[in-house]
Order: C-alpha cells, then sequence, then structure tokens
C-alpha cells in the first residue's frame, strides 16, 4: 500500500505542477512536511474545477456526479482507485478536515453548472464554497490539528482565500465570458451591467480582505509562512495591476506577471520572513 501512496501523492503533485506553475512555486517554499498533503488538495480543488469549466464536450453533470460520489466513497472507505482522490483522503482524514468544508467546495462547484450569474447571497456562498473553504482546508494541514491555533487563524484564511478568488474573477472576465458564458461580479445579471463601477465595488472588498488577510499570513508556522507570504506578495501585485485596467481594458487582455517578477517578488517574501524577521 506504501507504494500506492506514495505514487497517489506524486500524481496530485504532477498534476498541480502541469495547471499552476505559481501555486506549485509556493508550495516548493513550504517545508517538505507539509508539500504533499498541499499537492493532495490542490490536486483535488482542480479535477472538480476542470469538470465544470473545461470538459465542454462531455455530460458535465454527470461527470461531477460522478466526481462527488467517488469522493465520498474515498472518504467512507478509505481508499480510492483515483490515486488523487485517494491521496485527499488521506489528508483528510490525518488531518481532521471538516466535511463541511468539503460539501461546500463540491457545492460551489456543482453551481457553475447552472448558473452564469450570482446574486449577492448566492454570491457569498460561491466564494465560501469555491475558495474560503480551500484556504481552511490548508489550515488544517498548517496547523497539524493544532485546535486552538485553527480557530485563531480561521478568519485570516477564510479572506486570504476570498481576496485570492475575486482577484481571480477580475483577471479572468474575458475568458469567462469568452468560455464559459459566467461573470463573476455580485448582482450583476447581465454581461451589459458589467462594468466599472462594479468593478471598483469588488476592489473595495479585496483591499479589506487582504489587510485582515496579513496577520493571519504573519503568524503562520515558519514552516509555510515563506510560501503563503510570497502568495500574498504575487496577487497583491496582480491586483494592484488589475486596478489600473478598465473593464473594457480586462476584456481584451488576461493581466499577468512575468516570470521573472514573480521570482523577484520571492526574493522579497525571503527577505522580509527570513532576514527582517517580519512577524
Amino acid at each position: 500500500m506504501q507504494i500506492y501512496h506514495d505514487v497517489s501523492y506524486r500524481m496530485s503533485k504532477k498534476l498541480t505542477q502541469a495547471y499552476s506553475t505559481s501555486f506549485s512555486f509556493g508550495i516548493k517554499a513550504f517545508a517538505p512536511e507539509y508539500r504533499d498533503p498541499i499537492y493532495a488538495i490542490y490536486g483535488f480543488v482542480r479535477i472538480a474545477d476542470e469538470i465544470v469549466d473545461t470538459f465542454h464536450d462531455f455530460d458535465k453533470k454527470e461527470l461531477f456526479k460522478k466526481f462527488r460520489k467517488d469522493t465520498y466513497d474515498a472518504l467512507k472507505n478509505g481508499i480510492s482507485t483515483n490515486p488523487v482522490l485517494h491521496a485527499f483522503q488521506k489528508v483528510v482524514r490525518e488531518y481532521k478536515i471538516d466535511k463541511e468544508f468539503i460539501d461546500a467546495f463540491l457545492d460551489s462547484m456543482e453551481m457553475d453548472l447552472y448558473n452564469s450569474t450570482y446574486k449577492r447571497n448566492n454570491y457569498d456562498k460561491y466564494i465560501y464554497g469555491s475558495a474560503e473553504v480551500v484556504g481552511l482546508m490548508c489550515l488544517r494541514v498548517f496547523v497539524n490539528n493544532d485546535h486552538d491555533r485553527f480557530k485563531q487563524l480561521k478568519e485570516p484564511a477564510r479572506l486570504l482565500g476570498s481576496a485570492f478568488q475575486k482577484v481571480n474573477f477580475l483577471r479572468d472576465i474575458k475568458s469567462d465570458i469568452e468560455e464559459r458564458g459566467r461573470i463573476y461580479l455580485p448582482n450583476v445579471n447581465e454581461f451589459i451591467e458589467v462594468n466599472d463601477k462594479n468593478k471598483k465595488a469588488l476592489e473595495d472588498e479585496i483591499e479589506k480582505e487582504f489587510e485582515a488577510a496579513l496577520i493571519g499570513i504573519m503568524k503562520l508556522p515558519i514552516g509555510v509562512k515563506l510560501g503563503v507570504y510570497s502568495a500574498y506578495l504575487y496577487y497583491h501585485r496582480l491586483f494592484g495591476k488589475i486596478k489600473k485596467c478598465s473593464i473594457s481594458e480586462l476584456s481584451e487582455k488576461r493581466v499577468r506577471i512575468s516570470n521573472p517578477y514573480k521570482f523577484l517578488l520571492f526574493l522579497k517574501s525571503l527577505w522580509e520572513i527570513k532576514v527582517l524577521n517580519l512577524t
């Protein structure tokens, strides 16, 4: 079984590296004991997201229904013939990840099969399930079953996940509209309502979430602080570039951070965490 456990974690790592170079880079900054569990969480999240976002030539509803069932079967039985689900269920069991987080995540992913716009209440539910609980799953790993520490850092972790997701929404406006027929701005019911006023309202939310999340990042265990802080600097810089763009500009291009600049941001995070002992 140990061979299968190891292979399952490696599959999740390969999947993460294939789909997100930025996230993979951040994980490399973690102490070794944190890497496999976070790869496993990302692998699970990635597959669900791909089903609803990219498997257009297949019956996505049926595929997602099966993925949900396979997830619950893996959690119940402690094994799965899907290596990514097998790695995920091991992490859920070892770090006591709340089933409520998994339910909320799957519910939000399923919402994308039926919705193209979101009213405020459903928008908040979607953000919680698609992003905030992912941060909470990772936090369970970071604190290694320390209940008191999890409780202390829960709110900042939720806000960081929310901020990251909302930045992604603004960055991906073009592809979300053109490829998926969706828009993730609260209370925007038609694509013609996508404007700079709605963009600014979401940016104001993101600003507050980044500010509150940073306090929590500085209280994380040293083995993950560098990786999370480097991700924070990357997203904060991306957000800064997005704020300078109008909706019409975002509808024409995808804002990016160059690889050399990503490396500079990592060096900045390394300096501030390791040298300046930022707390």
